[in-house]
């Protein structure tokens, strides 16, 4: 019997949980995006907000600022990413006390991948945090962060197998994590056994789904190829001749994307992590679709195509 049917019964539309992702711009046209965009998803009151952390501290500057407007501009709960990638303890500590005199009570804890590219042998610093595990033991000990961490339903591709993934997933929690979100996949019943073997071992915090809608669907299979997620050939055949039709592209986008969601509602899933790529109009439209509701008279209405 499935653990959703079993412990998680449907439930309405206003008592799901939608968290969202945005990265930090990086020149004054992103920057209008990413405001446009965190505007567009906010009146859903969404748990969290996260924003994500370039490789090597890359974009600390930008990320920083991104969470004190939006701590200072909204009542959204930020989340900041941070991760061990070519940094000292000490860096890495710096920055999390920097984050602390913010106003960040969050993070979302994470290795990183190689600044070599995804894909690419990871190193840790030699000095540094060698994995998320230690990253959030050391976050813990600074201070009572509220801390999420990352689940892979198909293993993280450097994992040599199922159970040395879940063991980390298991230390991560031992150290203080409180949720972990998921590498986007498009195969529900692949998230459902994979939350079936993570509660066979002993680990129960809430597993969200990350759910990407798919832009553009040839980036989507380059990426999914270095990230290990497996896109299947259903899915291929709907974007099948689309690339020079974005709009009709897009209206297929936001078909399978509610599709995926409804199904994991369906099973019991009320917690939904979205990431947004900076656009707000195919994730608006799935929690729509889902029955969230909001402020939606301080919305723009924009065409799917345009987001």
């Amino acid at each position: 019997m499935s653990v959703f049917r079993r412990f998680a019964p449907v439930i309405p539309g206003n008592a799901l949980n939608v968290s969202f992702e945005f990265f930090p711009p990086s020149s004054g046209d992103m920057e209008s995006q990413l405001w446009e965009s965190i505007m567009r998803l906010a009146p859903f009151n969404p748990e969290f907000v996260s924003v994500t952390y370039g490789a090597g501290g890359s974009t600390r500057k930008p990320t920083l600022a991104t969470v004190e407007r939006i701590l200072s501009e909204t009542k959204l709960a930020p989340a900041a990413h941070l991760t061990c990638v070519n940094a000292s303890r000490d860096e890495v500590d710096a920055v999390a006390r920097e984050f602390w005199g913010a106003g960040v009570r969050h993070f979302v804890a994470l290795r990183g991948d190689s600044t070599d590219g995804i894909g690419s042998s990871y190193r840790p610093h030699k000095d540094g945090y060698r994995n998320a595990a230690e990253l959030v033991a050391g976050l813990k000990a600074f201070a009572d962060f509220e801390i999420t961490v990352s689940a892979y339903p198909e293993k993280h591709p450097e994992s040599p197998d199922f159970m040395t993934d879940i063991d980390m997933l298991k230390r991560k929690v031992d150290n203080g994590a409180t949720r972990a979100i998921t590498q986007f996949f498009f195969d529900n019943d692949t998230y459902e056994r994979y939350v079936e073997r993570v509660r066979r071992a002993g680990i129960y915090i809430p597993i969200v789904p990350g759910i990407l809608p798919v832009h553009n669907f040839g980036q989507l299979s380059k990426f999914a190829g270095l990230c290990g997620a497996t896109i299947p050939d259903w899915m291929a055949k709907r974007f099948e001749g689309l690339d020079k039709d974005p709009q009709t592209r897009s209206l297929v986008a936001a078909a399978v994307a509610a599709d995926q969601v409804m199904n994991l509602v369906e099973r019991g899933v009320q917690d939904f992590h979205f990431y947004t790529m900076n656009r707000a109009q195919l994730v608006y439209a799935i929690c729509h679709l889902l029955g969230l509701r909001g402020a939606q008279g301080n919305a723009p209405v924009t065409s799917i195509a345009a987001a």
